[in-house]
């Protein structure tokens, strides 16, 4: 290894310091579904262009669903120390207690999915968003895709929503470790 003196060194720092003053980045390329599937934005005609522009982003931290999810995880956690108190064993909450499953007959993803859930050992019912009662409750509950999976805890607070068997067992390997 060679050895270098402080002079080459803050050379060297300088000469880094200006390359990275002179950076110049390009421009970001953003990708959004639109009718079923991604495109750049950028190439949006101006009526879905200004629909994007007024999305809202959501984030469970900023909602206040979060709150109400937060006392009853308390509440819940409460219990379980409680109950983890009377007996030997520790109680472990692995986070789904029950799951709904939207699909559509006609839908080309859905049968991976509602297989993978076939194997799952969690009580759990198939809705079919082709009639009129099950289009109601995906639209109350916010579903917009088929296939959705929307996993509950045991105070029926939402834990997971995956739309596809990779993110399903990323979902049931977590809670497998956990266990």
């Amino acid at each position: 290894m060679k050895k270098r003196t402080l002079a080459q060194i803050e050379q060297e720092i300088a000469e880094t310091k200006a390359a990275l003053a002179d950076v110049h980045g390009t421009e970001t390329e953003v990708y959004a579904r639109i009718v079923g599937y991604y495109r750049a934005v950028k190439h949006w005609n101006n009526g879905k262009r200004d629909e994007f522009n007024l999305r809202k982003m959501f984030t469970l931290e900023d909602s206040h669903l979060n709150e109400r999810a937060s006392e009853v995880s308390a509440k819940t956690a409460s219990k379980n120390t409680a109950k983890a108190e009377k007996s030997s064993q520790p109680v472990l909450d692995t986070g789904i207690a029950t799951y709904e499953l939207y699909t559509r007959k006609t839908c080309p993803n859905c049968p991976p999915v509602k297989e993978f859930m076939a194997n799952v050992e969690v009580p759990g019912r198939n809705i079919d968003v082709d009639t009129e009662e099950g289009l109601a409750e995906a639209a109350k509950n916010g579903v917009f895709a088929s296939p959705t999976v929307i996993c509950y805890n045991n105070a029926g607070v939402e834990t997971a929503r995956c739309h596809n068997v990779d993110e399903l067992e990323a979902v049931f390997n977590k809670i497998a470790v956990l266990a």
